[in-house]
């Protein structure tokens, strides 16, 4: 049997020699709940119904998920086939594809004991680099800024202190004066259940507003900057991101607002050459029909009714100002030349 594990401890999961836990996102924010993922089928459900969410969080809790079981003493082609399992749980978020991709790889040239290490290096550096993206992109920031955001982006949604998220903190921490902008973000709410919670916990000034608030609030310059996330970045420098944030991004070109993509590089995927290779997932039409959590059950819709739901939209390159990578900040059409080296392992 491999060595122990190491232990590992963030917001969104604790990982030691005799457990792993995720935080249940569903039953935030009226409770934390923590919910054992040893199995892969405990986490092959988590990630489906969304209580692990957040596409750098999705690459590292996967891969830890094997970590775990090789630790268990799986042998190497259960190790593969649930690596398989996890890795079409969700075909938008890149960065799960491409953490499991790197621990079979490692399983491959390596053995277990090469998974173990590339998985908690996984986790390590998904840590360093939300370091590097708060820093590049606090600078984007000024003392005084309204910002809104979409969805959330916060230690929700990584390992580290979140992408878009991560960056505001960041610079609230400088000293800056800012006041954040929270779309609710329908139809599951991360926005008004996840990132107010991570705001109130940082002590950030925040108002939460319906997604079809934020027309009006970039009217009346209450924000005049956007900081959202990314599931997928193609070569060309569209964003795939929560459902909503094309629109969001219309909205802030139209108003004169800037637009920036905050994002590691585990995000780009160099295979895509434009979003229209990016598959975009289809969640269950219940979704839009009401809403549904650990402790809530509510319908606004008649059952019957025909539902569009993808949990993703893709936002065209000309609509963004930058894209903050680890490596930098950079303009939409230089990310294939800046990142061109970045991709995901060959599968």
């Amino acid at each position: 049997m491999p060595r122990t594990l190491p232990t590992r401890y963030a917001v969104s999961l604790k990982i030691d020699a005799s457990r792993y836990e995720i935080l249940d996102q569903r039953a935030l924010p009226s409770a934390e709940h923590w919910r054992d993922v040893r199995s892969v089928a405990a986490m092959l459900d988590a990630i489906r119904t969304l209580t692990v969410r957040g596409a750098p969080l999705l690459g590292v809790s996967a891969s830890l998920c094997l970590a775990y079981r090789a630790q268990a003493g799986d042998t190497p082609a259960q190790l593969r086939e649930a690596a398989g399992v996890l890795r079409a749980a969700r075909p938008t978020a890149v960065n799960l594809h491409a953490a499991l991709d790197a621990m079979v790889g490692a399983l491959d040239a390596q053995g277990p004991e090469g998974l173990i290490d590339a998985a908690f290096r996984w986790f390590d550096d998904d840590v360093a680099m939300s370091e590097a993206l708060a820093e590049h992109g606090a600078a984007l920031l000024d003392d005084g800024d309204g910002v809104i955001t979409h969805c959330n982006t916060g230690a929700l949604a990584t390992v580290g202190v979140g992408t878009a998220l991560g960056v505001i903190a960041r610079a609230h921490a400088q000293g800056k004066r800012l006041h954040v902008w929270v779309d609710e973000t329908r139809p599951l709410l991360q926005g008004a259940r996840l990132t107010t919670w991570e705001l109130r916990r940082l002590g950030i000034p925040h108002t939460l507003i319906t997604d079809s608030m934020a027309a009006l609030v970039l009217r009346e310059g209450l924000a005049a900057k956007a900081m959202v996330g990314a599931d997928r970045v193609s070569r060309n420098g569209d964003a795939a991101n929560k459902v909503g944030t094309y629109g969001l991004a219309v909205q802030c070109h139209f108003h004169g607002a800037r637009f920036y993509v905050v994002a590691p590089s585990t995000t780009y995927d160099g295979r895509c050459a434009s979003g229209r290779d990016i598959e975009i997932e289809a969640r269950d039409p219940d979704e839009v029909r009401g809403f549904v959590s650990p402790s809530t059950a509510l319908r606004w819709a008649p059952a019957e009714v025909a539902v569009m739901n993808p949990a993703f939209d893709v936002t065209p390159a000309r609509l963004i100002d930058a894209l903050v990578f680890e490596q930098g900040v950079f303009a939409p059409g230089a990310v294939a030349a800046g990142l061109g080296g970045v991709l995901p392992p060959a599968r």
